[in-house]
């Protein structure tokens, strides 16, 4: 792996990490393109640099982490995701990262979902991020349903936004909530990652912090880009999309 793969990663990370496209999933895919060998690091990198994106989060969403209400639910909500994750992450590491026929699947059953989903929404009333929406239940099933993209390429944001959705809350509202539950996910998830794979990234520190700068930067315009979208228009593109990259992978890569 060289800084320009780790340059491109960061700038793939930063686009997909809020979309409902799963962000993990176009990682490994393009790893696999560019030919990057597998390895620990490359594992590690994968996960680490999604705190990068994440962060971005902090920076445009500032003001609302001072709320205490919202910063319960929060925590209540990344509750049954540690959980899950930590009990799996041997098996998510060893067999589901890297696991391209996985991958694949995830991103095509998702995409039907997302299509399917937004065929029950049409004509739905949306309003704008109200978070007295989300009660303590509502923000632990949130959470359940985030732990569901611990799977590689089901998307953290497409589980949580749909699964919310799902549950009762507004789109804008679930939106802007499964952008701020990323933060405490992924900074536990990549604090996991440091503290377990902290042998695979010694001597690699350049290329890390080049692909979490960059996915830093791309993210902030992709959200602000990502937000502008959904005020007109609705989730079914994205499930096009996956379905359309699953297959074309498929037929092109792999068969």
């Amino acid at each position: 792996m060289s800084l320009l793969h780790a340059l491109i990663l960061g700038i793939v990370e930063g686009i997909t990490e809020f979309l409902p496209v799963s962000s993990t999933a176009h990682l490994i895919l393009t790893s696999h393109l560019l030919r990057i060998a597998e390895s620990e690091f490359v594992k590690s990198f994968e996960i680490i640099i999604q705190l990068g994106a994440i962060l971005s989060v902090v920076v445009l969403y500032w003001s609302r982490f001072w709320n205490w209400d919202v910063l319960k639910k929060l925590v209540v909500a990344v509750i049954p995701t540690g959980v899950i994750g930590l009990t799996v992450y041997k098996a998510i590491k060893g067999y589901l990262l890297g696991n391209i026929p996985v991958v694949l699947a995830a991103l095509l059953v998702g995409g039907i979902a997302l299509i399917i989903f937004e065929r029950f929404q049409k004509g739905r009333t949306e309003t704008d991020a109200d978070f007295s929406e989300i009660t303590y239940r509502k923000a632990f099933l949130i959470g359940l349903f985030q732990a569901i993209a611990v799977i590689p390429g089901v998307s953290r944001s497409a589980a949580t936004i749909v699964g919310g959705s799902l549950i009762g809350v507004s789109k804008r509202t679930i939106v802007d909530f499964s952008f701020m539950l990323a933060v405490p996910t992924m900074i536990a998830a990549s604090g996991l990652e440091l503290v377990k794979g902290r042998s695979a990234l010694a001597g690699h520190y350049d290329m890390l912090a080049v692909g979490f700068v960059v996915s830093f930067i791309t993210a902030i315009i992709a959200v602000k880009s990502f937000l502008g979208y959904i005020k007109t228009r609705d989730f079914s593109a994205f499930g096009w999309y996956r379905i359309a990259l699953a297959v074309v992978y498929f037929l092109v890569f792999l068969r």
